[in-house]
């Protein structure tokens, strides 16, 4: 005869299993909840709300100060918040929105690293911006730091000396902030940009594994390499990291589509001058492309003429494209 302590025994291990199971579910709705990358933004609408409320004209580079500001804030503010620094559940149990994050600091700190050395200097021996000079090393903290000062803190720091400088470029001091929008820096910000979507093609497209022939020293009958290499070797992602390296590619070109879309605007006259606007059009188009939403549940990894898809190489072909309508941007904005 079950005994009245045996009992409550009982009714204290049922509702210990009850409060896991409320725990885990909690845990996995917030997951799903959370596990959703965030919508597009219009850059010029952002500009003019800006603008609007600093009671300022929008001049040139508010467009580019206002995307690279508002495309971090998106990242630090959207469902869950800032992830990838996370210590305890749910976010620790997430990996794609973590990558995503990464992926968009990472377009974030090639921009605001060109504003400091180029956007905002006329000449290589002018000196840098006050804001900007504290701001780049501020985005450049790593990304998973949780012990202060945090990822997510210095990021905001990083935020209000761009926003500082933005401000300043349209206030009525002539010797203050400047952008130059010229063919040049856009040039040398944009090699960096191509080298971005270079790597991140060539990482995607390792996710079915790939014979690559040795280039290193190509067309250079001169050049020398530290260490001798392979003249063909297997390059295969491991499966762990092929959502890795996907949700890292979805986040960079989602920042970099705001932040083309903004120097479309700053940089107009110099691209209507050169004939290039078009082909700055069709970078844009191509990486919308790749934002097209997921309709999977997970990333698939199939063959590349296979029965299932495989959401890495697709990804790979418009980042590619993207990557070759840059090098013809690149090429017209060179010519006089």
């Amino acid at each position: 005869m079950e005994t009245s302590v045996s009992r409550q025994k009982n009714w204290k291990l049922k509702g210990l299993l009850a409060l896991i199971l409320a725990y885990v579910l909690v845990i996995l709705a917030l997951m799903w909840w959370w596990d959703t990358e965030p919508d597009y933004f219009d850059p010029i609408k952002v500009t003019q709300e800006r603008a609007t409320a600093k009671q300022q004209p929008v001049v040139v580079g508010s467009a580019t100060t206002s995307a690279l500001i508002h495309g971090i804030e998106v990242m630090l503010d959207k469902r869950g918040g800032y992830l990838s620094n996370d210590k305890l559940p749910p976010g620790l149990l997430m990996d794609n929105l973590p990558n995503w994050e990464f992926g968009v600091v990472t377009a974030s700190r090639d921009l605001t690293r060109a504003m400091r050395n180029e956007f905002s200097r006329s000449q290589t021996q002018s000196v840098e911006d006050k804001d900007l000079q504290e701001a780049e090393p501020l985005i450049s903290s790593p990304n998973d730091r949780w012990l202060l000062p945090s990822s997510e803190s210095q990021y905001r720091k990083a935020i209000e000396y761009i926003d500082s400088y933005a401000t300043r470029l349209a206030d009525n001091d002539k010797d203050d902030a400047q952008f130059y929008a010229r063919a040049d820096n856009l040039v040398d910000f944009l090699s960096v940009v191509s080298t971005r979507l270079g790597s991140l093609s060539q990482r995607l497209s390792a996710s079915v594994g790939q014979m690559r022939i040795d280039t290193d020293l190509a067309n250079d009958p001169n050049a020398q390499q530290s260490k001798p290499a392979a003249s063909s070797r297997i390059v295969k992602t491991p499966w762990t990291k092929i959502d890795d390296n996907f949700y890292e590619a979805r986040g960079y070109t989602w920042a970099l589509r705001e932040q083309l879309e903004a120097i479309r605007v700053d940089f107009g006259p110099v691209l209507r001058d050169k004939n290039a606007m078009i082909s700055l059009e069709q970078v844009i188009r191509e990486i919308e492309e790749a934002q097209k939403p997921l309709s999977s549940p997970m990333v698939l990894n199939g063959s590349p003429f296979g029965f299932f898809g495989n959401h890495s190489l697709v990804l790979a072909n418009y980042i590619s494209r993207a990557n070759a309508a840059l090098i013809e941007l690149r090429e017209l904005l060179k010519r006089g």
